[in-house]
């Protein structure tokens, strides 16, 4: 039986030269991550064109109000829960009867949990979203 030596105890055993390639893999993972996000935010200050509504107030309303549940958190959607919506392609009045009276699993919002104003605020949030770029412009996936 070896005897260690205290110092030992307390070493973390590293692969050889494993560190520098683990750093650049996290640089380029971070330089990604970055990237769409920083173009996500400056597309989302920026208020739609013939929208009126404050953004920040429905991003914090499709929060408050459970719409992220179900359609994620920059109205994504999944195949498992609720379907995309951000950017909407229908009108505010559209998206407000919707809303109003859904068809599906989704429950109504009336006026009394939401106002129109509300509802309007929601909707120039989804339609500040980014379209995501086709997939065929994103090598992994070809």
């Amino acid at each position: 039986m070896q005897s260690k030596n205290k110092r030992d105890v307390f070493r973390v055993s590293r692969p050889a030269g494993g560190g520098l390639a683990l750093t650049v893999v996290a640089a380029i993972v971070l330089l990604i991550a970055c990237t769409p996000a920083g173009a996500q935010a400056a597309a989302k200050s920026a208020q739609p064109e013939g929208a009126s509504g404050n953004i920040q107030n429905g991003r914090q309303l499709y929060t408050s109000s459970g719409c992220y549940q179900c359609h994620g958190r920059e109205g994504q959607g999944s195949r498992f829960s609720g379907p995309r919506l951000g950017p909407p392609p229908i009108s505010l009045g559209g998206f407000t009867a919707y809303i109003r009276q859904p068809r599906g699993q989704m429950p109504p919002y009336t006026r009394k949990v939401l106002s129109d104003a509300e509802l309007g605020d929601i909707y120039v949030f989804l339609k500040s979203i980014p379209q995501p770029p086709p997939a065929k412009s994103i090598p992994l996936l070809n």
